[in-house]
C-alpha cells in the first residue's frame, strides 16, 4: 500500500514536470507601441541566461539588441532598453517601463510607457 500511494506520488509529480515555464520573461511577444497619431508594431524575443534576461527588439534586418532587461519580481515590473534607428536611420535610444499582468496565464501581458528619443507613447506587448 505504502509502494502504490509512493508510486501515485512520485507519477503526480513527473506529470506536472512539463507544465513548468521557466523564467515570466522568456519566449516571443508581440504587440504594438503608439501615440496618439501613431502605431508602430513590435516583436520580442527574451531568454533568461542566468542572471540576465536577454533579448532583441523586432528580430530581423532592423534588429535591436536589448541593452538592459530588467524584471522586479516584488511588483511585477519592467524596464528595457535599446538603441535603434528612427525612420530617417538616426540613431535613437529606447526606454520602456511597465508592469507585467495576467502572470499565471501563458499570454501574459506587459504594458506601459516607452519612450523613443524624444517620442513617449504606451506600449502593450502579449506573449505568443
Amino acid at each position: 500500500m505504502k509502494i502504490a500511494l509512493f508510486l501515485a506520488c512520485v507519477l503526480g509529480c513527473a506529470a506536472a514536470l512539463p507544465a513548468q515555464e521557466g523564467h515570466p520573461l522568456t519566449g516571443s511577444w508581440h504587440g504594438e507601441w503608439h501615440t496618439a497619431s501613431e502605431k508602430h508594431p513590435l516583436l520580442f524575443y527574451m531568454k533568461w541566461n542566468s542572471p540576465n534576461v536577454e533579448g532583441t527588439i523586432n528580430p530581423g534586418p532592423h534588429a535591436m539588441p536589448l541593452k538592459v532587461a530588467t524584471l522586479d519580481a516584488t511588483n511585477w515590473t519592467v524596464h528595457f532598453e535599446a538603441d535603434g534607428k528612427d525612420q530617417a536611420g538616426n540613431p535613437v535610444h529606447i526606454v520602456a517601463d511597465g508592469k507585467l499582468e495576467n502572470i499565471g496565464s501563458y499570454n501574459r501581458t506587459i504594458t506601459g510607457t516607452w519612450t523613443e528619443g524624444a517620442i513617449k507613447g504606451d506600449f502593450k506587448l502579449t506573449r505568443d
